[in-house]
């Protein structure tokens, strides 16, 4: 298993200089460029400053000299400097909002797997009863409600009309003066919107796979030899059908790591939480090429790290893998 994932953690480095080169030829491809939008808007701005602005940002060089440049600095563990007025480090810039969108998403994760993963179980041991057609309409809505349309519905709901929860940010503007037990209630009650729609189409997508997988295994013929024996029913499903059901799921929550860091840019937005989606978005409307090649990059890790751990998921759940 050693030799396994140190072969896996090498395999990883020419994937993710073959993602930063495609990332960097798009977002250069993309119409505008940082110059444009900095100086466009100003009349006294003569051509010989652009020329030096777009000097300064190594602008007008190759686009293969570019990558090379950033390449260098990210071979250091240096993202470069944003090209906003600050010109603050793009790795403060993510260091700051990182842990929000983390913190978010590995909510988001742990409630689909503590709530998809029953439900499947649920629906498939009860197929064609009244609970499994129930789980069924949810998955429909889950599927076919867009989340910026359900989110706006439920600000309204919770937020304007009874005023239980508020609709932005992640802290209040007196937290600093509140308790530490009411400090840590106001976080949660912050969080409870954006990780409840995080997790929403999730759950609905991972019910079904879940309900699907555990229906093909339980007609094997292992589990009909299992009850045939006398075991229980409860150790039949949890114990035999479930583990074998898991592995399509495993690689479906390692391949969803990318979806949740993607989706955090629609609801980060719409709930103003300084996360790392709001500032790709931010980033990527003033075209500032460093911090969206930062994000991008922090993702790509992130998605390979994700699938790294569905693989090493499975070898736990099949010990067949393990022995392979």
């Amino acid at each position: 298993m050693t030799r396994y994932i140190a072969r896996r953690l090498l395999t990883m480095i020419p994937l993710l200089v073959g993602i930063t080169i495609i990332c960097f030829a798009v977002i250069h491809l993309a119409p505008g460029s940082p110059t444009d939008l900095q100086t466009d808007l100003n009349p006294r701005v003569s051509a010989e400053a652009k020329e030096r602005l777009r000097a300064l940002y190594n602008l007008d060089k190759p686009i293969y000299e570019q990558y090379i440049l950033w390449l260098k600095k990210l071979a250091v563990l240096d993202l470069g400097e944003s090209f906003s007025p600050d010109h603050r480090p793009v790795i403060d810039k993510i260091t700051e909002r990182l842990p929000v969108t983390i913190t978010i998403n590995a909510l988001s994760m742990m409630l689909i797997i503590i709530v998809a993963i029953p439900i499947g179980v649920l629906s498939a041991v009860h197929r064609d009863t009244l609970f499994d057609r129930i789980t069924a309409i949810f998955v429909f809505v889950g599927f076919a409600v867009p989340t910026f349309w359900l989110a706006l519905l439920l600000m309204i709901l919770f937020g304007v009309n009874l005023g239980w929860l508020p609709i932005s940010g992640i802290r209040s503007l007196n937290f600093e003066y509140l308790p530490p037990w009411q400090a840590s209630w106001d976080v949660i009650k912050h969080l409870i919107l954006p990780v409840l729609l995080s997790a929403f189409g999730g759950l609905a997508g991972l019910s079904r796979y879940m309900r699907s997988n555990m229906l093909e295994v339980i007609r094997q013929d292992y589990i009909t030899t299992a009850r045939a024996k006398g075991l229980s029913e409860r150790i039949v499903i949890y114990k035999h059908a479930l583990r074998n059901a898991l592995l399509p799921v495993i690689t479906i929550l390692g391949l969803s790591v990318p979806t949740l860091i993607g989706g955090s840019v629609i609801f980060e937005t719409i709930f103003a939480i300084p996360g790392m989606g709001q500032l790709f978005y931010m980033s990527v409307m003033s075209r500032d090429y460093p911090v969206v090649m930062g994000i991008l990059f922090i993702g790509a890790i992130l998605t390979l790290v994700g699938n790294l751990i569905a693989d090493v998921s499975y070898a736990v759940a099949d010990p067949r893998i393990r022995v392979s």
